[in-house]
């Protein structure tokens, strides 16, 4: 990978080789918090321009324009959940393991749709970049108990709304 710290910060040309570089991550951290690839393309482009536009403030030490990229990926993902929120749209199903079966996914998309942004990013991040609470906590600028709180009342919030589901189909039969 290309060295970050060696960059100026006007040396666009630099600059946009240094963002380009980050697309294929950037798509895959997308990808894993809206759950869309579709979306997750809108949403680099989006953190591609945001990067862009901003990019004669930044100040590049070592490690630390990937991480500022990044996190502006996950910004650009955060506005994203809560237009979804305000406005709801058909999506592609969710991600989920092989042993789910297709309503059992359905019920977790409908749940994790459900959930605050910031609980269906650190999950994204967890479980679908699987990365450790160290990772998240440095990926989103955030104390690492606060990432430990967050997973722990995400993944509360998903057992009681699935089971809250599956009680209500069961009542139905």
């Amino acid at each position: 990978m290309i060295e970050l710290a060696s960059v100026q910060p006007r040396d666009d040309d630099r600059v946009a080789e240094l963002l380009l570089a980050g697309v294929p991550e950037a798509h895959r951290l997308a990808s894993s918090i809206l759950r869309d690839p579709i979306g997750a393309e809108d949403a680099v482009q989006e953190a591609l321009l945001r990067a862009w536009n901003k990019r004669r403030s930044i100040r590049f030490e070592a490690g630390e324009p990937h991480r500022w990229f990044m996190r502006i990926v996950v910004n650009v993902c955060r506005d994203e959940l809560r237009r979804r929120r305000r406005q709801p749209v058909a999506t592609s199903e969710p991600v989920a393991g092989a042993a789910w079966a297709p309503a059992d996914r359905n019920d977790l998309g409908r749940v994790l749709r459900r959930l605050r942004e910031d609980e269906q990013i650190v999950l994204g991040l967890r479980f679908g970049r699987d990365l450790t609470v160290p990772q998240i906590a440095a990926q989103l600028g955030l104390p690492e108990g606060t990432v430990k709180s967050r997973l722990h009342y995400a993944l509360e919030h998903v057992r009681a709304a699935l089971d809250a589901e599956r009680r209500a189909e069961e009542q139905k039969r």
